[in-house]
């Protein structure tokens, strides 16, 4: 689907074709003859529209007819229905300059788009690099608010996970980290994305766009250092539970075994009084209580032994 944001006295409309200064937006569902469609009307290379398609597309730009072509990664919820998969995913964001429009391509529904037409009114379209970098950052507020909610949400699983021990809330610190992984990945290749950009001048900045591309920069190595920061807490949390569990799991086995031997004990003493042989005692009228008492005792003295050691 293609739509058309136009700024008409301060508002921002939709219409109905493309105009001078206007904001092409394509969201999903995508039609081939749409693609070329506007591969013809705005002169942009066809390619640069399929390769908006595919989801593991790298940052990365390229020109081609003076039309310039920019693929910037941004986080997203994961809509999979599968418990094992990542809370979060990351999904390119294509941004098409041509002669005179703005053109953007999303293979999903972004939160980074909506930012950007929720403040398109105060934009200037003719400013076709501003606008791009007011796109970069949207994608970088994106990614700092779902790391806070990734912390937030690792903060309740520890939690949950100290008083329960459930597999669930293991479960689930696994796709944080999942979502992690990701998050780091996408903006490692973003960063050195904006730092070409600033180093080839790829977009002919100005000054004043210039210093905000640095700021941009700047802001993009913070989320992938605080991201860092969540992965390495998480890991060490979750070795941290590792070792906790295996821990427990001596302590149980140890326990048991205590237990296997203080039951063991008796019944090698009843055992012994119940052998067809001539044994002592063995007429006298207490001789019932005799394997009893010295099977209590036993016991007694064996738990005394191991409480002692502190295996219970």
């Amino acid at each position: 689907m293609i739509q058309y944001f136009k700024n008409i006295d301060g508002q921002t409309l939709e219409i109905d074709k493309p105009d001078m200064g206007v904001w092409v937006n394509l969201v999903p569902p995508f039609k081939e003859e749409e693609f070329v469609e506007l591969s013809e009307d705005l002169e942009i290379p066809i390619e640069f529209l399929r390769d908006s398609l595919d989801i593991d597309e790298r940052p990365r730009y390229e020109m081609e007819d003076l039309v310039k072509f920019v693929v910037i990664k941004t986080p997203t919820e994961n809509n999979s229905f599968n418990d094992s998969d990542a809370f979060y995913i990351t999904i390119p964001i294509c941004i098409i300059l041509t002669h005179t429009q703005i053109v953007t391509v999303n293979s999903f529904d972004n939160g980074a788009i909506k930012k950007f037409l929720n403040s398109f009114q105060k934009r200037h379209p003719d400013k076709k690099n501003m606008m791009l970098l007011k796109i970069f950052e949207k994608v970088v507020q994106n990614f700092m608010e779902f790391l806070k909610e990734i912390n937030h949400r690792r903060n309740q699983y520890e939690t949950s996970l100290y008083e329960s021990n459930s597999n669930e809330d293991l479960l689930n610190l696994m796709r944080i980290q999942k979502s992690l992984v990701y998050f780091i990945t996408a903006l490692r290749s973003n960063e050195m994305l904006m730092m070409k950009l600033e180093r080839t001048n790829f977009l002919s900045l100005n000054e004043e766009e210039r210093e905000f591309l640095q700021d941009l920069i700047v802001d993009t190595s913070q989320a992938l250092e605080m991201a860092n920061i969540y992965t390495n807490i998480l890991t060490s949390t979750l070795d941290a539970f590792a070792s906790i569990i295996s821990n427990n799991l001596n302590t149980v086995m140890k326990r048991l075994t205590s237990i296997t031997i203080i039951l063991s004990l008796p019944a090698l003493v009843a055992g012994i009084y119940g052998m067809n042989v001539e044994i002592p005692y063995m007429h006298s009228p207490h001789a019932f209580y005799i394997p009893i008492i010295l099977s209590i005792v036993v016991s007694v003295v064996i738990s005394w032994y191991f409480m002692k050691k502190k295996w219970f």
